[in-house]
């Protein structure tokens, strides 16, 4: 639970160690991030990965229900 340990481009730093997956995804698309894919992470848990046409690439890891965001992160392809 690290969220506010990583800064996101185009977003505020977080301030709590996790967030609702509502909070997070509105600040993502009101960033101009969207969605381009997802996958099983360990634990159950979810990774989306999140895209910019500016900024580099976003993966972010969500409890097994999908709703908190656990952490988030730049990501080099």
């Amino acid at each position: 639970m690290t969220l506010n340990k990583h800064l996101i481009q185009g977003l505020p730093a977080f301030k709590s160690k996790t967030t609702s997956s509502k909070n997070f995804e509105e600040l993502m698309t009101n960033a101009g991030y969207f969605q381009i894919g997802s996958g099983v992470g360990q634990a159950n848990r979810i990774k989306v990965w999140w895209s910019h046409d500016s900024y580099p690439l976003v993966e972010a890891i969500y409890s097994p229900d999908k709703k908190i965001v656990i952490t988030a992160y730049h990501i080099t392809t």
